[in-house]
């Protein structure tokens, strides 16, 4: 029993970070060596499985809690990074548009069989969606993963008990969100073997096809992703901040993006981006609560998916498209986004509703679907690690800007 202490002393040690690499290694190696195996593959499934389990109660626990034990002065910084999140989104899209105008791209969509699903017509539909899911049964609003009901009710909820319960009731209240942190923080700690299971199924099943057929549409949006990611958003960061912005973009690169990147689920992230805010030292009450707003907001990848898959459909068709269109679309694509579910292809279904703009039919778009979903191995991939780095960051960021307000020294 106390080898088997120490052996788990020893692990939770050992760098997080460290470990997935570790983990990273050696799902490439045996997918490589010994393909096909449903046990290692299945260490994934279990792994983003149960972060998905266990993200709805986090979120639905520590909200509520937050709301009911909020002090005063969150009202700035929740501003700031909302603004931050919807700022972004719609210049991730404008980037999308100039480099689509700079480098454009057909899709071959002859080949392409129909994709399965349904989406929105019309961003009408979009906007009654989102305010279709807000009204549902909180309890099956968690039960389906259902984000934005879920923020809804627990910010009422919380409001409600900050009115009427008693400090006993607000105690048992952050003990329970305590005890689903524990056992979200439980889940993390075997994150390494999860994502040697997702790297492993990756490896296996994905060929080199999709860096051929669709080699040009792929490097488009990844190179988009990437200069929102490395240049447009530290920009944005560096100058609300006054200072190198960097430290702060590799800690959310290294410590959210790479477990976004092989989960594919900006909710299944959620707990990540928590635990890293924990660390960082911010407040609890704030990133409770914007961390699952971003999940559902921030969306710079799935603006940048929208667009540019838009805009290579309009080359593949001949259809002419003005710049004022153009920035009309990434407009779209912006509120679009923002109705996108936290979950792998979830931006791609938005797709046939920006097409829709320029009379592009259902059919063709669907098409496009099913190409962004042959691709969606790296493509999706590269667009949570996005979204989710985001959320963490600009959550990071609008906390240490009213620190500095008030004189305090900050560190990434």
């Amino acid at each position: 029993m106390k080898t088997l202490k120490a052996i788990i002393g020893a692990w939770q040690q050992t760098n997080l970070m460290l470990r997935i690499f570790v983990g990273i290694v050696a799902g490439s190696v045996l997918a490589l060596t010994v393909p096909g195996i449903s046990v290692v593959s299945m260490l994934g499934d279990l792994f983003v499985g149960a972060l998905k389990a266990m993200a709805p109660v986090l979120v639905a626990v520590l909200v509520t809690s937050s709301v009911a034990t909020a002090r005063a002065g969150l009202g700035s910084r929740f501003r700031t990074v909302i603004t931050l999140y919807m700022l972004t989104t719609l210049m991730a899209a404008v980037v999308a548009v100039v480099a689509s105008f700079l480098f454009p791209v057909g899709i071959a969509l002859a080949d392409v069989q129909g994709a399965s699903g349904s989406a929105p017509g019309a961003l009408g539909d979009v906007f009654r969606n989102i305010v279709g899911s807000v009204m549902s049964n909180p309890v099956t609003a968690i039960a389906n993963a259902n984000y934005l009901s879920i923020l809804f009710w627990a910010v009422v909820i919380g409001i409600a008990l900050k009115m009427v319960a008693s400090e006993q009731t607000i105690g048992s209240l952050r003990q329970w969100a305590d005890a689903v942190s524990k056992v979200v923080a439980w889940i993390i700690q075997c994150a390494p073997f999860g994502i040697l299971g997702l790297v492993y199924t990756t490896v296996s099943q994905s060929g080199l096809e999709i860096f051929t057929t669709y080699g040009k549409l792929l490097l488009l949006l990844i190179g988009c992703m990437l200069l929102v990611s490395l240049v447009l958003n530290p920009i944005i960061v560096g100058c609300m901040l006054r200072r190198n912005p960097y430290p702060l973009v590799w800690r959310c690169l290294k410590e959210s993006a790479v477990s976004a990147f092989f989960t594919r689920s900006s909710a299944a992230n959620i707990p990540v981006n928590m635990e890293l805010c924990k660390r960082m030292g911010i407040d609890k009450d704030f990133y409770s609560v914007s961390i699952p707003l971003g999940s559902i907001i921030n969306m710079d990848g799935a603006a940048i998916t929208i667009t540019v898959m838009t805009l290579a459909t309009c080359y593949t068709l001949g259809v002419d498209i003005s710049f004022a269109s153009a920035l009309l679309l990434s407009i779209i694509a912006t509120l679009g986004a923002c109705g996108t579910s936290g979950v792998a292809g979830g931006s791609l279904l938005l797709i046939p509703m920006a097409c829709s703009l320029f009379g592009i039919s259902g059919d063709v778009a669907m098409q496009v679907v099913a190409v962004g979903f042959i691709i969606g191995v790296v493509q999706d991939s590269v667009e949570t690690a996005l979204n989710s780095s985001g959320d963490a960051m600009f959550t990071i960021a609008s906390e240490m800007r009213e620190r500095m307000k008030r004189g305090e020294k900050v560190e990434f």
